[in-house]
């Protein structure tokens, strides 16, 4: 079992994931025999990640020590907070899980494409307090990009550790005000730990408020003559209602396209959060009852995923909607680091097909991010006063700039722990330190699996999709030890043999004498040994003649 070396008086801090990347956020409040988990999310793979779906912290230390666990508490509903939910699941006995409103509504939903994972939601408001042996947990709302965003107050016997969600201070929202009282409260009578969110620490100025948003998509609607084709993210439910809003506006029927958009609509639609007259929606195929200025089509694809709707659409793959002379495209959203290349070639295609496209800028803002600027990170930092200060939720230059930020508003130098996963953070009343460190690596999901995909295939996936492959295949006559028949080479992303018949050949003759030489010079045939020494000889040939290093993969078959 991993050893956290607490002591018994202290209370445990620590992140599984969030600290050092953007996403999979999963914290942990530890005390005695007691666990509390704050939210369980996702990471989305990078092109690096050949092949895989999501990454997912690792669960070991809660698998070894789930008796303690009394709760999964939700902050919000997005994707990179809740989305590991069914993979947690599937390994960890959780209790109960806590959650408000969409992020219920949303929780329930995905769990409706895991059937048969047993779990147990409970619905918290923002007043409630859910008291343990040990520990109490409670809520202040934020604001962020999704309605029903909360921080949580984990109440321990050496004082209240804060865990602030993703936020920003948005003083005009388009939902619910923020509990500014609640949080100035709670630092007039103290917090002992603040774990906030970094996302936006690089930022100098104020978000701009979502009603700026709004504002600028009823102008940008209003001057669009044929159709307005908006791509936003499906998480992003405050846009889609504005976006909604601007189609009534300006007398437009609305089509949504994309599962994790349909989704979002339904969900929203049921809790209240999408609100539009009877008929404002309508299905793929009665659009062409309509002019092109009386249609919004509503898209996934803002990042330029590849087989996202707004992708297929602009590649004139999608089976329902053509790119048409007139019709104007929306991106509703900013790049997320990464997202640039697949962004632009999408914009490249919409326009190669005479769309007109609108992109977020100065002069057409159509986006506003969820997460505070450093203006805001400041005023958080003011209204809870934190004796120590953890910055959480973002790459490790956002920790370090949310930490010397701290510094300026007043929290001692050596209060600030920037951490990695993994790290475990010692509390009491008046002492902070570093208590060693559990296992916290990535867990790589392909398709339905999980962890069965580590650093090693990834490697191969790499080799593959560079260099290629290889095979040689050998029979050999066990009884007469001889060869039948030449060595047959296969190429699959190497080279293409009709056009290389001479390297071929030459590597197949090379394999022939030295399969001849080897049962020549041995009475036994080892089929390892014969693999492993052509593997070896491949590569040096390969190399030497082609400069390239391609899987070598050998067949070896006794007749």
């Amino acid at each position: 079992m991993q050893n956290l070396f607490l002591k018994k008086h202290e209370v445990g801090v620590f992140a599984l994931g969030g600290l050092g990347e953007v996403g999979k956020n999963m914290y942990c409040v530890e005390y005695q025999d007691e666990i509390i988990i704050i939210d369980a999310g996702v990471m989305f793979p990078d092109d690096s990640l050949l092949g895989i779906d999501y990454v997912i912290p690792d669960y070991s230390y809660l698998i070894e020590n789930q008796d303690k666990i009394k709760a999964l508490v939700i902050t919000h509903g997005h994707e990179d907070h809740i989305g590991g939910i069914p993979w947690l699941l599937r390994h960890v006995k959780i209790p109960k899980i806590y959650a408000n409103g969409l992020a219920a509504g949303l929780i329930n939903n995905k769990m409706e494409e895991h059937r048969g994972i047993k779990y147990n939601m409970l619905e918290f408001f923002e007043n409630d307090i859910i008291r343990f042996n040990h520990l109490s947990v409670s809520f202040f709302r934020t604001n962020h990009s999704i309605p029903d965003s909360f921080g949580v107050v984990v109440k321990t016997p050496q004082g209240k550790i804060v865990h602030t969600g993703d936020f920003k201070f948005d003083f005009t929202p388009t939902g619910k005000d923020a509990d500014y009282a609640k949080m100035a409260r709670l630092g007039h009578e103290g917090v002992l730990c603040l774990l906030s969110d970094s996302t936006g620490a690089e930022v100098d100025a104020f978000t701009k408020s979502e009603s700026t948003v709004s504002e600028n998509l009823k102008d940008i609607f209003a001057n669009i003559e044929g159709r307005a084709v908006v791509a936003t993210f499906a998480s992003n439910i405050h846009r889609v209602q504005q976006i909604i809003e601007a189609s009534i506006a300006t007398n437009r029927k609305v089509a949504v396209f994309g599962r994790s958009m349909e989704r979002t609509v339904e969900v929203g639609q049921s809790l209240g959060y999408i609100k539009a007259p009877h008929g404002t929606f309508v299905g793929g195929r009665a659009l062409r009852h309509f002019a092109p200025h009386e249609i919004t089509i509503l898209s996934t694809g803002s990042q330029g995923e590849p087989f996202a709707a707004l992708s297929r659409i602009a590649a004139g793959t999608h089976r329902q909607i053509k790119i048409q002379p007139g019709d104007t495209v929306i991106f509703s959203s900013s790049p997320i680091p990464g997202n640039q290349a697949g962004i632009n070639k999408t914009i490249n295609q919409l326009f190669k097909r005479d769309a007109n496209v609108i992109t977020h800028s100065p002069l057409t803002d159509t986006h506003t991010s969820g997460h505070g600027g450093n203006e805001e990170l400041k005023l958080m930092l003011k209204l809870m006063k934190p004796k120590f200060f953890m910055p959480i939720h973002g790459e490790h230059r956002m920790l370090k700039i949310h930490a010397k930020t701290a510094e300026r508003t007043g929290v001692k130098k050596d209060h600030n722990f920037v951490m990695d996963n993994g790290d475990v953070l010692a509390l009491t009343q008046h002492k902070a330190r570093i208590a060693g460190k559990i296992k916290a690596d990535s867990v790589y999901i392909d398709g339905k699996g999980i962890g069965d995909i580590g650093q090693v295939v990834l490697k191969d996936r790499k080799i593959l999709s560079e260099e290629g492959l290889l095979s040689a295949i050998v029979t050999i006559d066990e009884k007469t030890k001889t060869l039948i028949g030449n060595t047959v080479i296969i190429s699959r992303g190497f080279v293409y043999m009709k056009e290389h018949t001479a390297l071929t050949e030459a590597i197949s003759n090379k394999v022939d004498a030295h399969i001849q030489k080897i049962l020549d010079k041995f009475d036994n045939i080892n089929v390892g040994i014969i693999k492993r020494d052509l593997i070896r000889l491949l590569n040096d040939f390969i190399v030497s003649k082609t400069e390239r290093n391609p899987m070598i993969l050998p067949v070896v078959k006794l007749v």
